[in-house]
């Protein structure tokens, strides 16, 4: 063995060393003294490595109710007279123009165009089409931004759900939420930056893997800590059994001069990310419960969420655990609400993901309202695409699927230097293609950067050599229509 091959096998092991020891010598060492890793200037009205915004925001914090599986966009939003007409006729080939389909129904002979089998009427003083099943985020059609020509490259779930969230479809980049926790910070230190929960819907389920929220190349603290509907919110919030939070402060204490001492050891910068985890674990231990305790909340708060608002793990609950986190200054709380993946039998599906998600999404846009928080915050709704006009299967009288559809789908904004009661973007007669103001899923996330004061361009990071950024290099543009 070579001297050289002895010298990293022992630094390995010096690194091995800081484990149980080191790593929670560290922690300690933070709660000591937590200017010891601030990465902020406190003078910035941002508290993580951006100085300050590159334009005056018009917003501070982010709420993302993302639909996991493709609602469709064609039984929501994306209504055409026309489409009653062509109800039964077999999509023309001027329409397709020999554009790729999913596996799932390239073995089709037949392509039957479905009209929706749900009645839409005009709503708002924009006199934007909802569907019959989303009453209530029609009542809010003056609040929102309707965007109908958003499109994606992916034809798959993961592959779309992964670009939509972190600017490509290969894994392993940051999520959105992580790139702002690490340009932004957070001004609530007791929390985490970036909270992730998830609800079920009655329908399929796509999987949805944590680097969806993670961090990719960043420092690992950026990750979106999800918290749970079951136990503790968040995994080994409570001490263990028999471990009072006196007896915890006082062995972090203890080590203190430890954490010192190995700091000066390592340059790994994971040491630092995981010695403010553990910081910001302690922490939560009494920020969380208090946040997640709704004894506070008056009976037509609940009310207006519905009568899933305190069945936690539910999607009301989560978007008022999302309103709470907002109050509390969180920049950005994304929920994922699966179960939209509806190759058959779309017509009662859909319906049961709409009565589960219309109330809640819409009630978090007035309450924030009310509170006077929807001016500063971005509410986004939508999925990683939509459905073909098509049918999926057997088409009858009152069932059929729909497959899936990345060319065009609806998505909507809503606060936060945002136009309200606007419609954007146009597709064809058969909501298949794109015929005016296309916004690709890049173009959108440049533009919500826009509103919180970061110009997507200037918003890097180095790694392997390039200056990474979450819009990607397709040359991403701001659509400045969409903004107040």
């Amino acid at each position: 063995m070579s001297n050289l091959e002895i010298q990293q096998i022992l630094s390995r092991r010096k690194l091995l060393q800081l484990g149980a020891r080191g790593f929670g010598a560290l922690g300690a060492a933070s709660l000591l003294n937590p200017s010891l890793f601030a990465e902020a200037n406190p003078s910035s009205p941002f508290q993580g490595t951006l100085s300050g915004p590159h334009f005056k925001p018009t917003a501070k914090r982010i709420i993302y109710l993302f639909f996991s599986g493709g609602p469709s966009h064609i039984d929501m939003y994306d209504y055409h007279p026309e489409m009653r007409k062509n109800h039964g006729i077999e999509l023309p080939d001027s329409i397709r123009n020999g554009q790729r389909i999913t596996g799932m129904t390239s073995g089709q002979k037949s392509f039957p165009c479905v009209a929706p089998m749900f009645e839409f009427s005009k709503h708002g003083k924009n006199g934007s089409w909802f569907s019959e099943i989303i009453p209530n985020i029609a009542s809010i059609a003056d609040e929102i931004t309707l965007v109908k020509s958003v499109h994606t490259e992916a034809i798959n779930h993961d592959p779309a759900i992964t670009a939509i969230n972190t600017g490509v479809q290969q894994p392993g980049k940051p999520s959105m939420g992580a790139w702002l926790d690490w340009g932004m910070g957070s001004p609530n230190k007791n929390l985490p930056g970036y909270v992730v929960m998830i609800s079920k819907g009655r329908g399929q389920s796509q999987a949805l893997y944590d680097r969806l929220w993670g961090s990719g190349f960043l420092p690992s603290k950026h990750q979106g800590v999800k918290f749970r509907s079951a136990g503790d919110p968040v995994l080994y919030l409570s001490n263990p059994k028999g471990v009072s939070r006196d007896m915890r402060r006082s062995m972090l204490d203890g080590i203190a001069k430890i954490n010192q001492a190995k700091k000066k050891e390592s340059g790994d910068p994971e040491i630092d990310a995981r010695i403010a985890q553990y910081e910001m674990a302690y922490r939560m231990q009494t920020s969380v419960p208090e946040l997640v305790d709704l004894k506070d909340e008056p009976k037509h708060v609940l009310d207006l969420y519905g009568k899933d608002a305190m069945r936690k793990g539910s999607f009301a609950h989560n978007c008022l655990i999302a309103r709470r986190l907002s109050e509390r200054g969180v920049p950005f709380v994304q929920l994922f609400h699966r179960g939209w993946d509806q190759h058959g039998s779309l017509p009662s599906k859909i319906r049961q993901q709409c009565e589960d998600v219309d109330q809640p999404a819409a009630a978090l846009v007035r309450d924030l309202k009310q509170r006077g928080l929807l001016k500063d915050t971005i509410v986004i709704c939508g999925g990683e695409f939509g459905r073909t006009i098509y049918s999926q299967g057997k088409l009858t009288k009152d069932n059929h699927g729909r497959d899936h559809h990345g060319r065009c789908f609806s998505m909507w904004l809503a606060g936060g230097g945002i136009k309200a009661g606007f419609e954007y973007g146009k597709t064809d007669d058969f909501a298949y293609n794109i015929v005016e103001n296309p916004v690709h899923v890049n173009d959108l996330n440049a533009t919500v950067l826009q509103c919180l004061g970061i110009d997507h361009e200037r918003f890097t990071y180095r790694y392997l050599g390039l200056d990474q950024r979450l819009t990607g290099v397709e040359h991403p543009k701001v659509i400045p229509e969409l903004l107040a």
